[in-house]
């Protein structure tokens, strides 16, 4: 379990992120399409997971309108936007901002993402959501990077996690 806060006030997540050197734990997402979405769907690519609350909420989306704008110019590179909105929420937004370098993805369905990698809140206002989080993960699986942002307004260090590309 991990503590964060909202505005000074903690709260805890489900567990702890996966460990960077690891392989990352699948997961099954909801696309835009309403699709399954996998990791191995995304295999031989450098993917980046931008994790958040909810699009709907400032420091989300900019973390969003931020990483669309700097993976326009990265190589072998997806960014994977991932919350607990429903897809067509995640659709409106990009839609309506003009994001087109980002993939969007729901934990809506089974909603085991969050628990399985550890992010989920177990309390506070913002229980069932999953907690800001940015993870890298290499072309083979591994975990390069990962930030829990630990006040959850704050947005994540983008450049620490670009640096391990």
């Amino acid at each position: 379990m991990a503590t964060v806060t909202l505005k000074g006030n903690e709260f805890h997540t489900s567990g702890q992120l996966p460990e960077v050197g690891q392989p990352a734990p699948d997961f099954s997402l909801v696309a835009a399409d309403l699709s399954a979405k996998t990791l191995a769907d995304f295999k031989g690519q450098r993917v980046i997971l931008n994790i958040f609350p909810s699009v709907d909420t400032d420091t989300c989306a900019q973390s969003v309108r931020t990483f669309n704008e700097k993976a326009s110019g990265l190589d072998n590179t997806t960014v994977l936007c991932i919350s607990r909105d429903l897809p067509f929420a995640q659709t409106r937004f990009c839609g309506a901002e003009g994001l087109k370098n980002v993939v969007n993805l729901a934990d809506t369905r089974d909603r085991n993402f969050g628990k399985t990698y550890g992010l989920e809140f177990t309390d506070g206002p913002l229980e069932g959501l999953l907690s800001r989080v940015v993870m890298v993960i290499d072309e083979n699986g591994i975990v390069k990077h990962a930030q829990q942002v630990a006040e959850i307004v704050d947005e994540p260090d983008y450049n620490a996690a670009l640096s391990v590309l």
